[in-house]
Parts: C-alpha cells; structure tokens; sequence
C-alpha cells in the first residue's frame, strides 16, 4: 500500500476489518514539550508503529463550495442528503439534458431547482427533487415529462426545455441519512445538498477520532484524522508483532482478572521503601511476576510491639493463624482512659504512679498512690477551682478489703468516688484475668481496638514468625485495603500480598504460562513495616478523625497557687454534673458502687466533689521519724493485681 493522510486512510476504512496496524511514514510534532492537547495525541515520530482497534466519528464539517464558508455538524444530525453529480449547475432544463446527453447518460435524470416552479397544474418548491423521464413533442415544441414524488402518489409534471433554473443534478434514490452518506465509498467526493441547511450544494469533511494501541503507552491512545500525517498499512506483515501495554497493579486489581496473570516489572514507583520484607529487594525492572488475584480476608490490622526503646511495626493479614492472649493495657492520662470506655464492658484499673492532688484545678480529686484500684464510670464535668467547666473522668475507687469492711464503707460510698480531669497526666494498668486464647479475627471481633495482646503460638504456615519474640504487642487499628497475591517467576512458592494504592508497580503482561507451586499458596501474613510507611498509615483518615487530647490549663505562679488555696480552704463543697445519660457501665458490686440518683430520669447526676476517703488520706501523710516503709506490702498488692 501507498502511503495516504490519515485522513484519506480513515475515510476509506472499512471498520469491519479492525484492528489495522499502519506505521508512520511522516511524522509531524507540535511546536514546544506538549505531546497531548485536549487528550488526543498531536506529535508522531515517522517509524512509529499505530494498531487502530476503533474509529469514532466527532464532528461533520460542512463546506459552501461556492463560497468557502464551513459549519460543524454533530453525528446525530436528522438532516438527509442528496448527492449531486457535480459541482454545476445549468440554467435551463435543456443545458441539463445536453450535458447529460455528452456523458452518455440515459434517462431518467434526477435534478432539483433552487426556485419554486410554478405551472398550471401543480406549484413545485424549491428543493424538491424530480425526474425527468422522457421528452415529448408537444405542438411543435418539446417539453420534458417529469415525475414529483408526493406522499400519496407520483404526480406527473410537463415542464417546457426553456423552463429557467437555476439546476441541479442529482442521483436518483431515496435521501440518505448522514452515516449511511459518509459511509458509501462511491459518494466520498461527491456534493451533497441537503434540504434542512441553508446551502444548495456542499461538501461533507468528517473528522474522526482513532483510537489506538502504540508501544509501552500505558493508555489508549487518541489520534484525530486532521492530524498532518502520512501512514501506511502493514497489517499483513506485522502480525508477529507484540505491542507492549504498561499497566499498573491497581488497574489489573480494578479490571479484576483474568487470574494468574504473568507479567515483568517495567517501573518501580519512587520513594522510600513500604515494607522491610526479604522480597522487597526482587521488585526490579525485568523482574517476571505472577499476579494470583485479591488477597483474602481485605482486612489488616496495625501492629506496633512493646517493651523496646525503639518500637517496630507490622501489618498482620487477617489470615494470620498465630494464637493470641490478652494483656493488661496501660493508660497514661485520663484520657486514654476515656477513650478505652466501651457500654456495657467494665473497665478497672490500678495506679502505678503516685500523684498528689496539689495544683490539679478539680475540688473532687484527692490523690492517687501505687496500687489504689479504680472502676472508670463515666465522663462528665465539674465546675473547677477558677469557676469554669472542665470535663473529667468519674471513678470509683475501689477498695481491697474484706466484704466486711466493705458493707463497713457502704454508708459513705460518695467519699469513693473521685473525678479525674481528662488532661490529668498519670500512669494506670488495667486489672483483669483473661488467660484465654485467641485468633486475629476472634479477638478483633470481639474486644475493641487498640489492644494489648502477647502472641502466645506461632503462625506454623509461616517459615519464620517474628510476633512471638516480642514481649507485647499493640494492635492499633483494623485497615481494609485490597491487596494483590504476587509471586515471583524463578521463585513460584514465595508468595506475598503488595498494595496496589501505596505499591503501585507498572508491569507489562507476558505470554507463556506462570510457574506453578508445588502446593497451595503459603501467602506471607506478617509483613514489617518501614517508619515512614508506618507514619503514612497514621495520616488515613480513619486516624485522622481521632480528636486530639485536652491541653492541660496553664500553670500558675507561686501566688496564683498560695491566692488558689486560700480560696479552696474557704470553699466548703461543689456539685459535679455528669453525662446527660445513665452510667454507661453496669455495677458489678451494688454496694461499692455509688447510688447515682434515684430517679432514672433525672438527667444530670450530682457527686460530692470536696469529701475525701479517710483511708487514703492518711496514707499520704508521712511520719519524719519512721524509715521503715512498707514497700514489700505495696509490691505484692501490685504483684497480685496484674
């Protein structure tokens, strides 16, 4: 084949024999760095090799031959056209029928006048086509015998050969519809006239859109006809050629298979490292892997371990088999307290700090030493020592004797309770007794997170598990995120799950079967996470939507504290209100616990805020004379507790 325009080459196709693959044999390139405009592509190198897979008709430009004026069309324009035999037009009906006779045309002959005719039989608008069937002799003249079609017959017309036009010929047949008349190989460079457009003759130029596959072009490309270029077609020998088709993982996991597909690694993304996985090191260019299909169950969760300076993080699959059990959390501020509340799931812990009451701006706290025991009953807020509102933490404090001696206490349980600002800055232990087992998925389900857990059995499906090592660990959050089973070419059994959004790979799909493992897939579960992919896991809006905690108030100067005092010594009580709800968590001890009012619809509850335990109270003052001290006492208290 010659080479032709694209846009000779379009118009010519015959779109059932799709795809084409045609090369460019005069490249064009659009002035400066833009190789795109409007998304269709504007600049080709000659060489480049084009597989055309489909053609889309834009726009229609409609030319005045006459005049040169142009207006755009759309493709479901309802106009129909007529195609006219050339670009003249004759005077009178007897230039038309010469002109017909010199070409050796016989009759009939279709033509249509720009002005109406008027006869004594019938008025013909102008536009209308007619055929002229015949020539008759009619007292010593001839007239022509023509033929209108109407809607209910054909009416017959005598036209004398003087009769004045302007005229013009026309193709007999029925109009065209515009696709049926860009589409007809026999009208491409015929005028066309079209009753519904102001025009008695134009030219139809369509512009077409191709779309096209050209090598490692991630995208279809989009090539308009119009665009200056010559190309040939060479389908026929090029059918041994590959095009190469980037694609990125989270394309293949939105289109969803087919599964496995085998592909090699044509670009890393940049950036810092997701995972300090072994494998992480193998995903280079020319790397063959295998794409298995979505990993299951989609969901993750969060892990950081404790008891280390320096903490490491992972990222557990919800597949993970390892056996899981429980352990005491810590709280460092009444607010983390706050937020590990749940309805209906009692919450007690145990001080390991001491903390004096001194320069905390709540009247209802006392103090705190190593080892008091504490049930968190609800939030609420208390009218502070400065006269504003802060919010704080309603506890029980629970006590360690006897049922005796607690029947004993029953009368002034008020004197229990102490209120906790949210800011207030301590150290706490929960108290429990849980030496069940657990898997991932059970232990999610069923315990909110974060949560302290110890992995107490190993992952056997695992060649290394690295959880068990660790003293504890902190399950933050439950992330769900789809994420793709790979393989490696040279290494079918070593499996891992990569995510598309935050390790998006371009790869290019290959021919030839995958390697196949000798087994079921042994899919990594546990995989260690960098720092800085950690901190981007911290950004997601599900952490993001956690409120920060309260800033604590200023701190007052040595006279703000002295005038605080004196004004606190002078204050007898204040009233705390709590939650415009009932207490969230039930009362496993009727006795210890305070009688927060007696009608269930009151909707604030009032707290003796000022009353101190005289228990504890004593325990805080301290002989000078005695350097015995009970630490033994204190340590086995504390030993027993966790």
């Amino acid at each position: 084949m010659e080479p032709v325009s694209l846009q000779d080459f379009v118009c010519a196709l015959d779109l059932a024999s799709l795809p084409r693959v045609l090369r460019v044999c005069s490249g064009v390139y659009f002035q400066g760095s833009i190789y795109e405009i409007s998304g269709n592509e504007c600049c080709l190198s000659t060489g480049d090799l084009i597989k055309v897979t489909q053609v889309r008709l834009q726009k229609v430009v409609c030319e005045n031959p006459g005049t040169g004026q142009t207006m755009e069309i759309t493709p479901s324009f309802c106009g129909h056209f007529s195609p006219l035999t050339g670009p003249q037009s004759y005077a009178t009906l007897e230039e038309l029928l010469s002109a017909a006779t010199r070409r050796s045309k016989k009759l009939p002959i279709g033509f249509m006048s720009t002005h109406r005719i008027t006869t004594e039989a019938r008025v013909v608008p102008r536009d209308q086509p007619l055929l002229l069937e015949d020539v008759e002799a009619y007292h010593r003249t001839y007239r022509a015998r023509c033929v209108l079609d109407t809607e209910t017959r054909p009416f017959i017309l005598h036209l004398p050969l003087s009769q004045k036009g302007p005229f013009w010929e026309w193709e007999p047949g029925a109009p065209r519809p515009l696709l049926q008349a860009l589409q007809d190989p026999a009208l491409s460079d015929r005028l066309f006239t079209c009753p519904t457009l102001p025009w008695r003759s134009l030219i139809l130029r369509p512009q077409y859109e191709l779309q096209a596959i050209m090598h490692l072009r991630r995208t279809i490309v989009k090539i308009p006809s119009t665009l200056e270029v010559d190309v040939e077609d060479v389908t026929a020998s090029s059918q041994h050629i590959h095009f190469i088709q980037p694609l990125l993982l989270s394309e293949a996991l939105a289109r969803g298979g087919p599964f496995p597909l085998p592909t090699e690694i044509l670009e890393v993304p940049e950036g810092p490292p997701v995972f300090l996985s072994p494998w992480i090191g193998s995903l280079q260019k020319g790397q063959k892997l295998c794409i298995h299909g979505l990993a299951s169950p989609p969901w993750r969760v969060l892990v950081s371990t404790k008891g280390r300076k320096v903490p490491r993080h992972f990222l557990i699959s919800g597949a993970y088999q390892g056996k899981l059990r429980r352990r005491p959390r810590e709280f460092l501020t009444a607010y983390d307290l706050l937020g590990a509340l749940r309805p209906g799931q009692p919450l007690r812990v145990v001080a390991t700090k001491d903390c004096e009451g001194e320069g905390i701006d709540s009247p209802g706290f006392a103090s705190l030493a190593v080892g008091d025991r504490l049930e968190v009953l609800r939030c609420g807020q208390a009218h502070g020592a400065k006269g504003q509102d802060i919010d704080v933490l309603v506890c029980q404090r629970l006590s360690d004797q006897a049922k005796e001696e607690e029947e004993e206490y029953a009368e002034i349980e008020d004197e229990d309770q102490i209120l906790l600002p949210l800011y207030f800055s301590s150290s706490f232990v929960e108290e429990m007794s849980d030496n069940r087992r657990y898997n991932l998925e059970d232990l999610t389900a069923q315990f909110p997170l974060p949560c302290e857990v110890k992995v107490v059995a190993k992952d056997s499906s695992l060649p290394v598990d690295p959880l068990p090592s660790f003293p504890g660990l902190r399950l933050e959050d439950k992330i769900t995120e789809p994420f793709l089973v790979v393989s490696l070419d040279s290494n079918p059994d070593m499996c891992f799950e990569i995510p598309p959004r935050w390790l998006d790979l371009t790869v290019a799909e290959t021919e030839g079967q995958p390697g196949q493992p000798a087994g079921p897939l042994a899919v990594a579960t546990v995989e260690e996470l960098t720092e800085a992919f950690y901190y981007t896991l911290r950004q997601l809006p599900d952490f993001e939507n956690q409120p920060p905690p309260p800033r604590p108030p200023k701190s007052q100067g040595l006279r703000g504290q002295k005038k605080q005092s004196g004004k606190d010594k002078s204050r007898q009580s204040s009233q705390v209100s709590g939650l415009q709800q009932a207490p969230l968590l039930p009362k496993p001890k009727m006795k210890t616990l305070p009688q927060i009012a007696k009608d269930s619809s009151n909707t604030y509850s009032k707290v003796s805020a000022h009353r101190k335990d005289p228990r504890h109270t004593k325990s805080v003052t301290k002989d000078p004379d005695d350097d015995e001290h009970d630490y033994e006492e204190i340590f086995e208290k504390f030993q027993n507790t966790l």
